[in-house]
């Protein structure tokens, strides 16, 4: 995110790790009860989700790929204001794109404060006790990622899970999607800047 608050957003879904047993389940019909998309149903997400952030204002050059040999998706954009990837989330879910559990407001940026806050989302601990034994195996490898540069220098944050980089301008959180799940890592934190 630059000084002004505009900034690129981006995100990425890495399958790499699991592509043998992504590739072999990807020739089933079914899994868990499940259908499996095939990769022509994957595009066309993919395609709607950018369709989708296309219409909001304040965001621009939406790109995607999707590398089907690796099972990585990518989504990225510019935005004038990053209160537009909620707009954006928003849309996606009233398209039915993605599951209404993604929470949308994620993000608020003060400028004239010079406080960038990535907000408290709700637990999903109830949604995942009430998955298969099956379907909750899929998240025993899963790991989450975030990085969030700025061209303005951190003061203080509230969130010390987050690594803070040597020029105190970018901080990362990872851990295992289970620590998110089960909240023992949190995704919140307001940032100060100089």
């Amino acid at each position: 995110m630059k000084s002004d608050g505009s900034g690129v957003y981006t995100i990425i879904l890495n399958a790499s790790k699991s592509k043998t047993r992504i590739s072999s389940i990807s020739k089933m019909e079914t899994i868990n009860g499940k259908a499996v998309p095939k990769k022509a149903d994957i595009q066309n997400k993919v395609s709607q989700a950018a369709a989708v952030f296309k219409t909001v204002p304040g965001i621009s050059n939406v790109k995607t790929s999707t590398d089907f040999d690796n099972y990585i998706i990518k989504l990225s954009c510019n935005f004038a204001k990053i209160e537009n990837i909620n707009e954006g989330i928003d849309r996606l879910k009233a398209k039915g794109i993605i599951g209404k559990l993604i929470p949308s407001q994620l993000y608020t940026n003060n400028l004239a404060k010079r406080v960038f806050t990535k907000n408290k989302v709700n637990t999903f601990k109830s949604d995942y006790n009430k998955l298969s034994s099956a379907d909750k195996e899929i998240f025993t490898t899963a790991r989450y990622t975030t990085i969030l540069q700025f061209e303005n220098t951190i003061k203080s944050q509230s969130n010390t899970v987050y690594s803070i980089s040597p020029n105190k301008k970018a901080l990362k959180l990872e851990g295992n999607v289970l620590d998110f799940i089960l909240q023992k890592k949190q995704f919140y934190n307001t940032i100060t800047f100089n």
